[in-house]
């Protein structure tokens, strides 16, 4: 097995939900007069250039044209409304024969920069084994950096399971970068409003 390539990750966007709670395409919505899934791609381009991947579904070609991408992955969830679990896992099936590790990003966290993004790929020594995780509002969670050793288990993800158990998984290492602003994120049109 080769050893991993800190230069060698790919950030993961996911932009394919329904937005059920939000009742209406969120990725699409505008903070500061840029989509929110734009945003995201935006900031995974800037980090990651060409090993940026977008996951769409729901009004998959309104999301694609709001990110107006040139070189990027995009990768269509045709289960999307089974949960978020299975576009990490598509994602996760589509990039593990190339990346090394694969940081998962929201596209409804509006408020991740690219300083955040290089710090969780900084923070990862490089190991197979180590998860770098975003640590905010007492908790763990997105954007989230998979090294290889996981890509089997988040390839294998169901429903609305977002791989938050494996955070807690003892047979990896986890490392955390602490970033309180990654807390907000845009579920109802309140919390658009409030941002």
């Amino acid at each position: 097995m080769n050893c991993p390539d800190r230069n060698n990750v790919f950030a993961l966007v996911l932009a394919a939900g329904g937005a059920s709670r939000f009742g209406s395409t969120k990725q699409i919505e505008q903070v500061n007069g840029v989509p929110l899934a734009r945003r995201a791609m935006d900031t995974a381009i800037k980090v990651c250039g060409d090993r940026a991947a977008l996951v769409v579904g729901h009004e998959w070609s309104a999301v694609k044209n709001a990110c107006d991408l040139q070189t990027s992955f995009i990768i269509y969830n045709d289960r999307y409304n089974d949960g978020i679990g299975t576009s990490i896992a598509l994602g996760a099936r589509a990039l593990r024969h190339v990346a090394d590790a694969i940081i998962v990003m929201l596209a409804d966290q509006p408020l991740i920069t690219t300083g955040h993004i290089q710090a969780l790929i900084d923070t990862w020594s490089g190991i197979d084994d180590e998860i770098v995780a975003t640590s905010f509002a007492d908790s763990l969670g997105p954007p989230v950096l998979f090294p290889r050793a996981y890509f089997e288990d988040i390839a294998a993800l169901q429903g609305d399971n977002g791989g938050k158990h494996l955070l807690h998984d003892t047979r990896f290492k986890v490392s955390t970068v602490r970033f309180e602003a990654a807390a907000v994120d845009i579920d109802t049109p309140n919390d658009l409003a409030n941002l």
